[in-house]
């Protein structure tokens, strides 16, 4: 049984009504776009669902409502109808609710869920009722030829592989700084099992020995034995691979135990702004994954609008790349309209304007983005590659937590 809450919420026209029986409605017929997700208000998911996916999807609705709606070829503009559901971070709810979507509320379009996980279990389904799938909390999995097998998928974040690699390149750049031992936790779902298989691939060809690799299972809070262990291990390099709540919780009792290895890595959630406040500012010289450019005006722009709609900042790396994504949903629908094959085509093979610049994808996916970032100054900053625009160089060793 299918227990789902559901949230419907008009963005667009003041008297816009529900899209009447007879889908698909010709675009003159309509008085809505019904855009639908999925996505974990609740349960383990929900802090990095709560923290990237829902506020982006809120601003981007906001946004769309304030320019009149949705932008169409022939020039007119319709608002768009959300339709949103709780999976209670359980990948059977996510499933049951993207079948919801399509079958019975029959929206126009889906937006992705939230995390690894849930974003490969729903793709298959995503590809099979013709829906785009714009991922932007998800890993590529390297072993998975995504733009083969799900033609429709369009990925945000990059590859595994990447992001391993970005950090061995830090590290062997700053040559004698660290003694190249790494000490790897990772949380036994998706997102870690993911990083960590190409960690132990990308870390030793950068000449990086892994003395210490364990899993704990999602949900864990209590990581002080772990932490115990990888400090008797001797590695100067730490690598957690965990969730926002994972993080939060290693960040505090890291820093409880005076544990401060010359590199601190963690996973999704260090680049939140909260995971600052968390830990009362001293965070300088955390790592992990992505990082932003503050420079462009477009995306300083962004961040207020986050920040005066929602009350927060949005985080470092995720967020940006969600709402680039739904820019070029957006545009792809004032070229192409409402037909989903054409806004397939048109994300597949357009050029568009976003906040993190000009995008064009490459075989389904974004392939010029930040992959390893840094707690600098009070802001989390990208470092990795070194040699893309606007990166900052990398502060290793990691300065003490005070």
């Amino acid at each position: 049984m299918v227990r789902l809450t559901r949230r419907t919420v008009l963005a667009g026209a003041a008297s816009a009504a529900v899209i009447a029986a007879g889908f698909p409605l010709r675009a003159e017929d309509r008085k809505s776009v019904k855009i639908g997700y999925v996505v974990s208000k609740t349960g383990v998911n929900a802090p990095g669902a709560g923290s990237t996916t829902i506020p982006n999807y809120e601003l981007w609705a906001a946004d769309v409502k304030n320019a009149g709606g949705l932008k169409l070829p022939d020039g007119s503009r319709l608002p768009i109808e959300i339709i949103a559901y709780d999976d209670r971070s359980q990948t059977e709810e996510v499933v049951r609710g993207i079948e919801r979507l399509a079958r019975q509320d029959k929206v126009d379009f889906i937006l992705s869920p939230w995390g690894t996980a849930f974003n490969l279990a729903v793709a298959p389904l995503m590809d099979r009722f013709g829906y785009p799938q714009l991922i932007g909390t998800s890993l590529i999995p390297d072993e998975i030829d995504v733009h083969g097998k799900w033609k429709r998928s369009f990925w945000f974040l990059g590859a595994a592989s990447d992001y391993a690699s970005a950090l061995g390149s830090a590290v062997t750049a700053a040559g004698d700084a660290t003694n190249k031992k790494v000490a790897i936790i990772s949380v036994a779902d998706g997102f870690g099992i993911e990083l960590v298989k190409e960690a132990r691939a990308k870390l030793p060809a950068a000449g990086l020995e892994i003395v210490l690799d364990k899993s704990y299972p999602i949900g864990t809070q209590d990581f002080a034995g772990l932490l115990n262990e990888v400090a008797a291990s001797g590695a100067d390099i730490f690598m957690a691979l965990s969730y926002p709540p994972d993080s939060f919780a290693i960040a505090k009792q890291a820093r409880l135990n005076a544990f401060n290895p010359k590199v601190f890595y963690t996973g999704v959630g260090t680049s939140f702004p909260i995971y600052a406040d968390i830990n009362e500012g001293k965070v300088e010289g955390v790592m992990s994954l992505g990082g932003i450019d503050n420079s462009r005006p477009e995306m300083q722009a962004y961040v207020e609008r986050h920040k005066k709609l929602l009350g927060s900042a949005p985080d470092y790396w995720a967020s940006s790349m969600i709402y680039t994504s739904l820019q070029m949903l957006q545009q792809s629908i004032e070229r192409r309209g409402l037909d989903r094959d054409a806004v397939t085509e048109e994300l597949a093979t357009g050029t568009f304007e976003t906040i993190i610049g000009s995008v064009k994808l490459t075989e389904n996916r974004l392939t010029d983005l930040w992959l390893l970032g840094q707690w600098q100054g009070g802001k989390f900053v990208g470092v990795g590659p070194a040699d893309r625009k606007g990166a900052m160089k990398a502060v290793i060793p990691k300065p003490a937590w005070a």
